[in-house]
C-alpha cells in the first residue's frame, strides 16, 4: 500500500534517528502516559518552534470559552468569534494560516473534519475542563496523525493517571448572560489499577452580536486499567450545540451604528449538531527500551442548520454564494402550484442542511530508545464516510413537508505512516529526522445542493520529508535549525465545485525554521526565525471554473517569513513580565483577480480591469504582484504583568495588538481591517475553607478599555452598472465606481466580563 519512497527513507533514517532517553526514576504508569504524549508531541531538543500549555495554566484561564480564545496569548495566534464574546462559533489563524491548515489531535488521534479540514471548537464545549496540556507547533512540525499540518499543530492531551478521588465544580457568570456550569470527578486509583473520571458541562450564551446566542452541552468519561507494564484506557466525550446563526457578520456601513447587527430574524435560524467521541487506548512496555501505543476510535456527528428563504433573500450573500432563485420551487424539485388561475413558481419556505457522518479508524506508535539513538514508527489508518442531505420542511403554500431535494455521500479513506527521533550525536548535538507518507483516497457521489451531479474520486500520494539540528551552545542555551515538506489535499468544496478537467491541484510547502532558546533561573528568552514557501497555495480570486463556480485557485508562488521572539522575567519576588512578538510578511508574488459582472453583454469599461470570457461567465480581470496575503497581519505582540499581591492573590494586565490585515488579497486600502489593541485585567485569589482542597475565585475583565474592533470578514465583489443594492435591501453592499464589494465584518465586544469559582474536594 505505501509507496517505494517510503521504504527508501525508512532505510535511510534507520542509522540517524531516535528519541529521549528513558528515565528509569518515573513510575512506569506515567512514563507510559508520557512516551504516549511523546509519540506526536515535539520535545526539548526537536528543532521547531512551539510552545506548551500545562494544566494548571488551563485552569487559570478557563472560565467558558472556546480553545481558540484560551490559546490567543500564544506566539502569532489572532482569535475571532462570531458572536464576539469566545463563545459558540470561534476561529484562529497561527502565522495567518486558517484552520483547515491546522492540524489539531486529541491523544494523537486527528479531530479535524476530512471533508471541509477545519475544526468546529463549538460542537466541544468545555473539553479544556478535561485537557492536562496543550502543545502548538508553529509551522510544519512533527510528524502526527491527520491531514491539516500544514501551517501549524494543536496537540490536545486528556488527564492522565489521578490517584486520588476527587470533585471539582467550576462555575461562572459573565456578560450577556453567559453562564458555565460544570462538575469533575474521579475516583482515583482503585486497588492500585482501576480509575473512572467523569465532567458533565453546560455553557450558555446571549452572544455579543444580537440574537447570537448559544446553548451547549457536553461530557467527558475515562476509565482506565494500569497493570504493571501496561495500560487500557477508554474515553467517551460528547458534545451539543444549538447556536444561533451569526455567520453573516455586521454590514461594514453598520459598524459605528449597529454593531451588533444580525441580519437573521427568523426565530430558528440555527444551528444544531451534536458530535460524540469514542476512543480506545492501550499501551505496553515490550521491554525496558521499547513501548507499544495502540488506539481505536471512532466518532459520530450528526445535525443541521435551519434557514428561512424568502423573496428578500434574493439581494443577500449567503456562504459564499449568490442564492438568487433559491425561493423557487423548481430549484427543490417541486412543480409550480396554480392557484386561482395564476401559476405560482416562487415561494417563501424553510430549508434545513443536514450533515450525517461516521469517522473511525486506528492509530499506533512503537518507541524504542538506546544510550544515543531513540525511534519512533508510527502511522494511521482512518475513514471518513458522510452523508450530505438537504431538505425543505415547510413553504408557504404547501405547509409542512419533508421533502429532500439533495443527497450525496462521500468517502476519503486516509493513511500514513511516519518514522522519526533524534541522534545524539555528541554531547551538545543532536541530529533529527522525520519521514512521512501519506496516501489519500477521497471519492463522492450524488447531487450537490443546487442540483448539479457530484461524482468524483480523487488519489493523492505525498511524501513530508523534515530534518534538523540541536545544538546545546551551554546548559542554558541552545540553538537550531530544520527543514521540513508538507503537502495539503484540497478541501470538499475545491473538488466538489469544479470538474476533475479543472481540478485543483495540492498545495506544496517549504519551511525552514531556525532559533535560539535561553533558559536561567530569573530570565526566559527565545527567537525563532521562519521562511515558509508554497507553491500552488490555494487562495479565492474570484475565478470561474468550468463548472461555473468561483472557486479557489492555485498560485504558484507566496511565502510567509517572520521572526518569533519570547521573553519573560522576574523583575522582583512579586512582580514578573511575559511576551511575545511576531513580525512577519506574507506575499503572493502574482496572482490574477477575477471579478464576476452582472451585466451582459458588457459595453463599459473599468479602468485597470480587462474583460475575460470564461464559458458563459463574463469577468472583470486584473493582475497584481507582491500583495499581502489575506489575514496575514505584519506584527503581532502580547505583553503580559503578573503581580502577586499576597501569596494567594495574583494580578494580571495583559494586552494583545493586532496589526492591519487585508479582507482580500489585492492589498486594497477599501478592504482592510483596521489595528487593534486590546487590554484585559485578570485577578485570582485562592480561598481556604475547611475540608475544602481548592477554592478559587477568578474575575476576567476583557477590552478593558472599550476599544471597538473587528478581526474576521468576508468579502464578495461583483460589476453591475444599472443596479445599486445599497439600502436597507442589502445592507453590505457598498458601491465604489462601478463596482461593488459586499462586505460582512465581525466585531467582537466591547467591555466584558466573566467571574468564576471553582471548588476542589
Amino acid at each position: 500500500m505505501f509507496n517505494k519512497k517510503l521504504s527508501i527513507a525508512v532505510l535511510i533514517a534507520l542509522p540517524i534517528i531516535g528519541f529521549a532517553q528513558q528515565q528509569d526514576s518515573i513510575p512506569i504508569q506515567q512514563l507510559l502516559e508520557e512516551v504516549n504524549v511523546k509519540s506526536t508531541e515535539a520535545g526539548k531538543k526537536t528543532p521547531m518552534a512551539f510552545t506548551n500549555i500545562s494544566e494548571k495554566e488551563i485552569e487559570n484561564i478557563n472560565l467558558g470559552q472556546d480553545l481558540p480564545c484560551l490559546i490567543s496569548l500564544t506566539p502569532s495566534v489572532v482569535y475571532s468569534s462570531d458572536a464576539g464574546a469566545g463563545i459558540g462559533y470561534t476561529y484562529m489563524t497561527i502565522r495567518g494560516t486558517d484552520a483547515s491548515r491546522i492540524n489539531v489531535t486529541i491523544n494523537g488521534i486527528p479531530l479535524n473534519d476530512s471533508e471541509s479540514q477545519g475544526v468546529w471548537w463549538v460542537n466541544m464545549p468545555d473539553f479544556t475542563s478535561s485537557v492536562s496540556n496543550i502543545q502548538i507547533q508553529r509551522g510544519v512540525g512533527t510528524s502526527t496523525n491527520g491531514g491539516s499540518a500544514f501551517g501549524a499543530t494543536v496537540n490536545l492531551q486528556t488527564d492522565g493517571l489521578r490517584k486520588d478521588k476527587y470533585l471539582t465544580t467550576s462555575n461562572s457568570v459573565g456578560s450577556f448572560n453567559s453562564i458555565k456550569n460544570n462538575i469533575e470527578f474521579g475516583t482515583g486509583l482503585l486497588n492500585g489499577k482501576f480509575t473512572l473520571d467523569g465532567r458533565l458541562s453546560q455553557i450558555t450564551s446571549d452572544g455579543f452580536i444580537d440574537r447570537a446566542s448559544s446553548n451547549l452541552k457536553s461530557f467527558y468519561f475515562a476509565g482506565g486499567y494500569y497493570g504493571e507494564t501496561s495500560i487500557l484506557k477508554a474515553i467517551v466525550f460528547s458534545g451539543q450545540e444549538r447556536t444561533y446563526q451569526a455567520w453573516y457578520g455586521v454590514p461594514q456601513q453598520y459598524l459605528d451604528t449597529l454593531p451588533t447587527f444580525n441580519p437573521y430574524n427568523y426565530k430558528d435560524e440555527v444551528d444544531d449538531y451534536s458530535q460524540t467521541h469514542f476512543q480506545l487506548h492501550y499501551n505496553k512496555q515490550l521491554s525496558p527500551k521499547t513501548y507499544l501505543n495502540l488506539a481505536t476510535h471512532y466518532t459520530k456527528g450528526g445535525g443541521f442548520y435551519e434557514q428561512y428563504v424568502g423573496t428578500e433573500h434574493n439581494s443577500i450573500l449567503y456562504d459564499g454564494d449568490y442564492i438568487f432563485g433559491q425561493n423557487s420551487l423548481s430549484y427543490y424539485g417541486l412543480e409550480d402550484v396554480i392557484v386561482d388561475g395564476d401559476t405560482i413558481t416562487t415561494t417563501n419556505l424553510i430549508r434545513r442542511k443536514w450533515l450525517d457522518n461516521n469517522f473511525y479508524g486506528i492509530t499506533f506508535s512503537l518507541n524504542h530508545s538506546t544510550n544515543n539513538l531513540n525511534l519512533i514508527l508510527g502511522g494511521a489508518a482512518n475513514t471518513y464516510v458522510g452523508q450530505h442531505f438537504g431538505k425543505v420542511i415547510s413553504t408557504e403554500i404547501h405547509g409542512d413537508l419533508e421533502h429532500e431535494y439533495y443527497r450525496n455521500e462521500a468517502t476519503k479513506n486516509d493513511y500514513n505512516i511516519y518514522l522519526k527521533g533524534d541522534y545524539k550525536l555528541t554531547q551538545k548535538i543532536n541530529l533529527f529526522a522525520d519521514l512521512q507518507s501519506r496516501i489519500i483516497d477521497y471519492n463522492f457521489e450524488g447531487l450537490n445542493d443546487d442540483g448539479t451531479i457530484a461524482n468524483q474520486n480523487v488519489n493523492l500520494n505525498f511524501f513530508n520529508p523534515k530534518f534538523g539540528l540541536f545544538y546545546n551552545i551551554s546548559d542554558k542555551t541552545a540553538i537550531y535549525t530544520s527543514y521540513s515538506v508538507a503537502n495539503k489535499e484540497p478541501n470538499r468544496n475545491d473538488y466538489v465545485e469544479s470538474s476533475p478537467s479543472d481540478r485543483p491541484l495540492h498545495e506544496t510547502l517549504y519551511d525552514t525554521e531556525i532559533g535560539l532558546k535561553h533558559k536561567s533561573e530569573n530570565f526566559t528568552f527565545g527567537i525563532n526565525l521562519y521562511h515558509m514557501d508554497y507553491n500552488n497555495q490555494l487562495i479565492n480570486t474570484g475565478e470561474i471554473n468550468d463548472v461555473g463556480y468561483s472557486v479557489h485557485s492555485n498560485i504558484k508562488d507566496s511565502y510567509r517569513k517572520g521572526i518569533e521572539l519570547e521573553a519573560a522575567v522576574k523583575i522582583t519576588n512579586k512582580l514578573s513580565w511575559s511576551g511575545n512578538l511576531t513580525l512577519s510578511e506574507n506575499k503572493i508574488v502574482s496572482h490574477d483577480e477575477y471579478i464576476e459582472t452582472w451585466d451582459y453583454p458588457v459595453v463599459y469599461p473599468i479602468e485597470g480591469f480587462d474583460i475575460q470570457v470564461m464559458g458563459e461567465d463574463t469577468l472583470f480581470h486584473k493582475s497584481y504582484e507582491n500583495t499581502d496575503i489575506s489575514f496575514s497581519p505584519n506584527i503581532i505582540w502580547v505583553s503580559q504583568f503578573n503581580y502577586k499581591l499576597k501569596d494567594n492573590f495574583n494580578i494580571d494586565v495583559i494586552s494583545k495588538y493586532v496589526g492591519e490585515q487585508f479582507i482580500d488579497n489585492t492589498s486594497s486600502e477599501d478592504r482592510k481591517l483596521d489595528d487593534y489593541l486590546v487590554n484585559n485585567l485578570r485577578l485570582t485569589y485562592n480561598l481556604k475553607f475547611k475540608n475544602v482542597k481548592e477554592a478559587r475565585l477568578t474575575l476576567m475583565v476583557n477590552n478593558v478599555l472599550d476599544n471597538q474592533y473587528s478581526n474576521r470578514a468576508w468579502i464578495y465583489r461583483f460589476v453591475s452598472k444599472g443596479w445599486d443594492p445599497r439600502g436597507e435591501a442589502n445592507p453590505y453592499t457598498n458601491a465604489d465606481s462601478d463596482r461593488y464589494n459586499m462586505i460582512g465584518q465581525f466585531p467582537q465586544a466591547g467591555r466584558n466580563f466573566l467571574l468564576g469559582l471553582t471548588l476542589g474536594f
